[in-house]
C-alpha cells in the first residue's frame, strides 16, 4: 500500500563527498573569520586615526597663532635693528689709495735694496788722518758753538761710551748742513741722491734732561727757540739720555705728523712719547697762543730700527739714526757690523769739521 504523505527527495551522494564538502566550509568559514578580523582591525586603525584628527581639529588655530607670533616678533625685532643706531662703514682704501701704498712701499724697498752697502775701512789717506786725531792733545775740533778735546775723541775708540761733547758736535755738524741748505726738495718724504737735505733743528743733549726733570716752565724750555720756529722746520731731532746708560734717537716729525722713537735696544719708550707730546703742546700754547691740534698724529718706532749686540754702541747708533732722520731717511743701511767703520769716519768728520757724503 501506498502512504498518502509526501517524501522528500535527498540526494545522495558518498560519504567521502559529504566530509570534502564539510572540510570545504570550514576552511572557507574560517577565512571568513580571518578576513573580518582584518577589517575589524583596519576599521579600528582607521577609528583611531580619525579620532586623533578630530582632536587636532579641535585647536586649528594653534600652530597658526605660533606662526603669527613668530612673524611679529621678526618684524619688530628688525624694525628696532632698522631705527637703532647705524654701525660703522668699513675702512675700504680706494683703488688710488692702495696703488699709493703699495706703490710707496715698493720704492722704500727698491731703494733699500739699491743702496750700496756701507764701505768697511775709509780710504788710506783718510784713515791715516784718523790714527793722527786719535794721538793729537788738546782742542781736536771746534764747529759752531761745540768743541772736541783729545779725552772726548778717545771716546770714538772701539768699546768706549759717548759723552756729550761727542754727540752734540756731531748734532751742530748735522744743524750747519742743513741750515746751509734751506730748501729741500723730497719725493714723498724719502731723501734721493743727489736732493739736499730736510730742513731740521737739532736741540743738544741737555734738552732731554730739562724737560724730564724740570719740565717746560721750570726748565725754561721756551727760551731755547726765542729765535727758531720749531713749528716751520721738517722734523726736530732730539739724543735722548736715558739714566745716564742708554742713547736713544727721538724726533718731532712735523712732516709725517709722528713723534718717533729709535733704541737700539728695542725697549718700550712710552715716557718719550708723552714728554714730547706735551712739549709740542706747550710750546704752541707759549708761540701760537692756541693748543697744538694733534689730529692724525701718531707715536712712531720701526721694527727695522738697527739692534745693538753689545753694551757700549748705543751713542753711535744714536748719532746715526739723527744723520739718516736729517737725511729724509724712512730706513738704516746700517747695523752692527758697521759700527767699527761708522766710529773711525765719525773722528774723520768730528776732526774735519764736515759730515761726508757717502751714505
Amino acid at each position: 500500500m501506498f502512504s498518502t504523505r509526501e517524501t522528500a527527495i535527498v540526494p545522495i551522494f558518498p560519504l567521502s563527498r559529504v566530509i570534502r564538502i564539510h572540510r570545504f566550509v570550514d576552511v572557507a568559514d574560517a577565512n571568513d573569520a580571518g578576513f573580518m578580523k582584518k577589517q575589524a582591525l583596519i576599521k579600528r586603525y582607521m577609528r583611531s586615526r580619525s579620532s586623533s584628527m578630530t582632536d587636532l581639529s579641535r585647536h586649528p588655530r594653534t600652530n597658526s597663532e605660533d606662526d603669527t607670533d613668530f612673524l611679529r616678533r621678526a618684524i619688530e625685532k628688525a624694525q628696532a635693528t632698522l631705527n637703532g643706531p647705524k654701525p660703522l662703514q668699513p675702512l675700504t682704501p680706494s683703488i688710488n689709495q692702495l696703488q699709493f701704498r703699495y706703490r710707496t712701499k715698493d720704492n722704500e724697498l727698491e731703494q733699500r735694496l739699491r743702496r750700496p752697502p756701507l764701505p768697511s775701512d775709509l780710504p788710506p789717506e783718510d784713515d791715516a788722518k784718523v790714527t793722527a786725531l786719535l794721538n793729537k792733545r788738546g782742542i781736536i775740533s771746534k764747529y759752531a758753538k761745540e768743541q772736541v778735546g783729545d779725552q772726548d775723541i778717545l771716546r770714538l775708540k772701539p768699546r768706549q761710551w759717548l759723552n756729550d761733547e761727542v754727540i752734540n758736535f756731531y748734532g751742530a755738524l748735522i744743524l750747519g748742513r742743513s741750515d746751509s741748505c734751506k730748501e729741500n726738495p723730497t719725493t714723498n718724504g724719502n731723501s734721493v741722491k743727489g736732493k739736499k737735505p730736510l730742513d731740521v733743528h737739532y736741540f743738544s743733549t741737555f734738552f732731554w734732561t730739562k724737560l724730564e726733570k724740570e719740565g717746560y716752565e721750570k726748565g725754561r724750555l721756551a727760551k731755547w727757540t726765542k729765535k727758531i720756529d720749531i713749528f716751520s722746520k721738517d722734523a726736530i731731532l732730539i739724543p735722548v739720555n736715558h739714566a745716564n746708560i742708554h742713547w736713544t734717537g727721538a724726533a718731532i716729525n712735523f712732516r709725517k705728523k709722528r713723534i718717533e722713537s729709535y733704541d737700539s735696544m728695542h725697549d718700550d719708550r712710552g715716557r718719550v712719547f708723552k714728554l714730547l707730546r706735551q712739549y709740542v703742546d706747550l710750546e704752541h700754547r707759549n708761540k701760537k697762543k692756541t693748543p697744538f691740534d694733534f689730529s692724525g698724529w701718531e707715536d712712531y718706532t720701526s721694527d727695522d730700527t738697527p739692534r745693538q749686540e753689545n753694551g757700549f754702541d748705543c751713542g753711535v747708533f744714536t748719532c746715526q739714526f739723527l744723520e739718516s732722520l736729517s737725511r729724509g731717511e724712512e730706513s738704516f743701511n746700517f747695523s752692527q757690523k758697521d759700527i767699527p767703520y761708522l766710529r773711525r769716519r765719525m773722528i774723520w768728520e768730528i776732526g774735519n769739521a764736515t759730515l761726508r757724503t757717502e751714505v
